[in-house]
């Protein structure tokens, strides 16, 4: 595996992982029911990021070496922090922006 595809997969897993884990979270939210975000966010990410990047070797031809098969369980490592830390913090930044106030000049 190249650096450039592993770095592809990883943009492209973990915008999808993350934008999954929200989207369970508000199923979970509008039910009423408890969850852990960070199981969800795990359990997407050995979903995409493991079977995902398996998948995208198999399209792509890529050898089944234990390199490649490090990269995957580095994959899943990868897309979990970047679905748990990404999209919470692009959230507390718009709060910390929108409360900001202006300071009236003297």
């Amino acid at each position: 595996m190249t650096i450039t595809l592993f770095i592809m997969l990883f943009t492209i897993g973990a915008a999808a992982s993350g934008l999954l884990t929200e989207a369970i979270k508000k199923v979970y939210q509008n039910a009423g029911r408890e969850y852990s975000a960070n199981v969800i966010a795990l359990t997407n990410a050995i979903l995409i990021g493991g079977l995902g990047t398996g998948a995208a070797y198999i399209i792509l031809g890529v050898d089944w070496t234990l390199k490649n098969i490090i990269c995957i369980a580095l994959m899943i490592v990868l897309i979990w922090m970047g679905s748990m830390i990404g999209y919470d913090k692009i959230i507390q930044l718009f709060a910390q922006l929108g409360s900001i106030k202006k300071e009236d000049p003297e």
